[in-house]
């Protein structure tokens, strides 16, 4: 097993049905936060990472995601003839960010059906998957310290956030114990979207994992879960039981995430990435003020 983490695999082939009708035509990945689509801060990041080959998983109605991060020759050229050489540059980034590879996953089986699809092209290597409706603040770190505690530690890494106990259905719940450093954890269990009575913790599973690659031997003997899909919290549950694997071990994140798959969290993801911005920022709060003031 290589001792570097350079690959990174970004599910992406939800509905996205909490955004119909925006979603209808368009995946929900490609929604723009700002002036980038969600899609593009999760890649920055996992270049950010030391990543610079991403496995996107897709299904029908994602050729938008392809299209983003190819050369568009044509506005390229418009651009350079304008002399508008920020927006060029803008344009050229997101084409520049990794080495990019696409696989759809077919029948829609659940998270960890999706990390199995990249089973052939991540090989016998240890490797990130990131969430698409999950941005963490770029002046946060969380995935380049995910990478650099699985690498130290040869184990498993999964983010983890400590949220209202009433909320625990909507997560996997982790039951932990504590170790030599601060915001690492040992992973003793895991629980698919417990009732916050049988909630064994508050500390929730975000969209960021480091797996070593027995994950994909895991999950195909892994049978359907909750939902009559493929968990990958399942997978992850035998993997934290077992030292063969290395077990598993989390992250507690304590920075700035958004998720943006919530249409509510969505909106204030916009808002406080626009406002904390030097180019948008006075303006964005400003307004804000006096928008605020003026509610009843």
């Amino acid at each position: 097993m290589s001792s570097a983490i350079t690959k990174a695999v970004i599910p992406a082939a939800g509905l996205g049905t909490r955004f119909l009708p925006a979603t209808k035509a368009m995946p929900k990945e490609m929604l723009p936060v700002v002036d980038k689509p969600a899609i593009q801060y999760v890649v920055e990041e996992a270049v950010d990472a030391g990543i610079t080959d991403v496995l996107m998983i897709t299904g029908r109605n994602k050729n938008a995601l392809e299209n983003h991060f190819d050369r568009v020759t044509e506005l390229e050229v418009a651009l350079q003839k304008k002399g508008d050489l920020e927006r060029l540059r803008r344009v050229n980034k997101s084409t520049d960010l990794a080495d990019l590879h696409y696989v759809r996953q077919g029948d829609p089986r659940g998270l960890g059906h999706a990390v199995l699809r990249a089973k052939l092209h991540v090989g016998n290597n240890s490797f990130a998957v990131l969430l698409g409706d999950d941005i963490i603040d770029s002046r946060d770190v969380l995935l380049r310290r995910m990478v650099e505690v699985a690498t130290q530690r040869d184990t498993s890494v999964i983010a983890l956030l400590e949220v209202d106990p009433s909320l625990s259905s909507m997560y996997g719940i982790a039951t932990v114990e504590r170790t030599d450093e601060d915001d690492v954890v040992r992973v003793t269990g895991l629980v698919e979207k417990p009732s916050p009575a049988d909630a064994p913790s508050n500390l929730a599973v975000i969209g960021r994992y480091v797996l070593r690659p027995e994950v994909f031997t895991v999950l195909e003997r892994t049978p359907p879960g909750k939902g009559d899909e493929i968990q990958l919290t399942d997978a992850l549950q035998e993997m934290a039981a077992s030292d063969e694997y290395g077990g598993v071990y989390g992250i507690v994140f304590r920075g700035r995430r958004y998720d943006t798959g919530d249409r509510l969290d969505y909106i204030k993801a916009i808002v406080q990435l626009a406002a904390d911005r030097d180019d948008l920022g006075p303006d964005v709060r400003s307004w804000l003020k006096g928008f605020v003031a003026g509610l009843d």
